[in-house]
């Protein structure tokens, strides 16, 4: 049945990938908040000669700007479709290893044989308490003591904000058994994410050996400010990434960003 289960995940997440252009996801100016925040975070914790997982690599965004600065990186990705557009991007050049495979699954990886993890896609789409502490535990695995790992997660308030109340879906919703009384999204897997806030973030590495660093909002409010990002002039634009960076590990406003990352340290 657990079996069974998983399948039935990937087949969901697989066909949500085919309707989308995911390379496309990051390049907007709401997209660029996420992956500039994303990076100058890790870029905080690297030091030279480091060598790098990243397990849910998608189209190779970050695993390629991080193999060219110099780091050895190991891509990690499930989707074909993603793998088919990373390797299409590849330089004769550059010198990056890239798998299929499956978060809960890094067997191809020695223990403590990562100086930073990134998982900064696959609790998107993991189901089930169980399924993703089995793919941090993995993550956990591999990663030196002292090592950083990177955990990326949807978050509940935006769904809701967003999706019941902006798309005005949220009394037929409700009918659904899809959001309870308080406002929390049922996802199953039927569903492409699996929404969380972020106290249960907090609780899912509580039986882990792992140190938090941050807990920051990776995007924000730039979601729900996109179409204005687009029509700002560069030097204003410039000027709200300063200010998002100003303010994104305030534990006021993690819980509405869409996106959120964990960074911690394994002892």
């Amino acid at each position: 049945m657990e079996e069974g289960m998983i399948v039935k995940e990937r087949r969901v997440v697989e066909a949500f990938y085919q309707s989308v252009n995911e390379e496309d996801r990051l390049t907007d100016r709401a997209g660029q908040v996420e992956y500039m925040t994303t990076m100058t975070y890790i870029h905080r914790y690297l030091k030279p000669g480091m060598r790098i997982a990243e397990i849910g690599a998608g189209t190779g965004r970050y695993s390629l700007a991080l193999s060219r600065e110099g780091y050895r990186v190991e891509a990690v990705e499930l989707l074909e479709s993603n793998l088919r557009v990373f390797r299409s991007k590849l330089r004769a050049e550059d010198d990056i290893h890239i798998l299929q495979g499956d978060a809960m699954d890094l067997s191809c990886f020695g223990d403590k044989s990562m100086d930073m993890t990134l998982l900064l896609g696959p609790m998107y789409h993991l189901f089930g308490e169980a399924h993703k502490k089995k793919a941090l535990a993995e993550a956990v695995r591999i990663t030196r003591p002292g090592g950083m790992l990177f955990v990326a997660y949807c978050q509940n308030e935006a769904t809701v904000l967003q999706y019941c109340f902006g798309k005005k879906t949220l009394w037929e919703d409700m009918q659904k058994g899809l959001l309870t009384e308080d406002f929390v999204w049922q996802a199953n897997e039927n569903d492409a994410f699996s929404l969380v806030r972020p106290a249960d973030i907090r609780a899912l590495s509580e039986d882990f050996p792992l140190e938090r660093f941050n807990l920051i909002a990776t995007d924000g409010a730039s979601r729900y400010l996109s179409d204005m990002l687009e029509q700002m002039e560069e030097n204003l634009y410039r000027k709200y990434l300063e200010y998002h960076l100003s303010i994104c590990e305030r534990e006021d406003l993690i819980g509405a960003s869409n996106h959120v990352l964990d960074i911690l340290r394994k002892r």
